[in-house]
């Protein structure tokens, strides 16, 4: 692409769908550069997005794109290799060699999960290996659940299952020894603790019907629940030289993200950020109303520029005396 376009938005998710529809309705050339791998993909469905409830992630991006285009904006399937330039005129490099020039930047990524090394977990993930009660948790409500804990934090995780399901259990695997407190809570619940390394997640007729423990003891379960890590990275933050900062709760390290301020922009003019890659606690329709708030931040910006620039040229056109 030749045309520089006021606004390139790297990722395709709904933190960048709703970023480029924002901005399309303000009438501002926009392109979406979309690698077609969002970190939802393995879900049945997307929840708790009022009016969405269940759509499958897949039909929600194609649905996504489509309103994009709608007005005006173009939807380039590729993997950005590299950014290069600054504010006014950035350059996008893809995969395949192609180009995209930009006034500004919008970076929507999303973050990978990283997932404790176990036998069988990744594969599950998203399916009937979950995160979060609000995300999935109902559709594992009154079934055997198993926490695999790796923080003190796994307690507070076992006790949210808790809420849905009254058959709970926490292999402890990594995780520190609870406490008296801790495990107290636990029992008053009726939260099951079993002790010892978690080596496989056990898988028969295409479900869960287990983990099994490095002494070869089998705990019976139809879910699992561990917390991952969302990191975020690769070429682009890298070349832009964005600034990555570690999210914690308590013991757990949540995910890195790009630090930002609370309309998005981060420490590179020009260039903000959305969705998980910028807020490891956004949910689906959390990040499509990031993608809103900084189009609004974005086009504010554009519109800054093309005020300055219409009074120079006034300016230019008056006489002088």
């Amino acid at each position: 692409m030749d045309e520089m376009m006021d606004v390139a938005v790297i990722g395709g998710g709904a933190a960048g769908l709703a970023a480029a529809v924002t901005v399309g309705r303000q009438r501002r050339s926009v392109v979406v550069v979309d690698a077609g791998s969002p970190r939802n993909l393995p879900a049945d469905g997307v929840h708790n997005f009022l009016t969405r409830e269940g759509i499958s992630p897949t039909e929600l991006v194609t649905t996504g794109r489509a309103e994009v285009e709608l007005y005006g904006g173009r939807v380039i399937r590729g993997t950005a290799s590299r950014v290069d330039g600054g504010v006014g005129d950035f350059t996008v490099t893809l995969d395949d060699g192609g180009t995209v020039r930009a006034r500004r930047l919008v970076v929507t990524t999303g973050v990978a999960d990283e997932l404790p090394d176990i036998a069988g977990l990744s594969q599950r993930w998203g399916r009937d290996v979950l995160h979060c009660p609000f995300c999935h948790g109902w559709e594992v409500r009154d079934r055997a659940i198993v926490i695999i804990a790796t923080s003190a934090m796994s307690a507070h995780q076992a006790h949210m299952f808790r809420q849905l399901s009254a058959d709970v259990t926490i292999a402890r695997h990594t995780a520190p020894e609870f406490g008296g407190e801790q495990l107290e809570a636990l029992t008053a619940r009726d939260i099951g603790v079993v002790d010892g390394l978690v080596t496989e997640v056990v898988v028969r007729d295409d479900r869960i019907v287990g983990i099994r423990l490095a002494s070869g003891v089998e705990v019976a379960c139809d879910a699992v629940v561990v917390a991952s890590t969302g990191r975020v990275g690769g070429a682009v933050v890298e070349s832009l030289g964005l600034t990555v900062e570690e999210v914690r709760v308590g013991d757990h390290l949540m995910a890195t993200v790009i630090a930002t301020d609370p309309m998005g922009a981060t420490g590179v003019a020009g260039v903000w950020a959305a969705g998980n890659v910028a807020d490891a606690r956004a949910t689906v329709v959390a990040s499509a109303a990031a993608g809103v708030n900084v189009a609004m931040a974005v086009h504010a910006s554009l519109m800054e520029d093309d005020i300055a620039e219409a009074v120079a040229a006034r300016r230019a056109m008056t006489p002088v005396g």
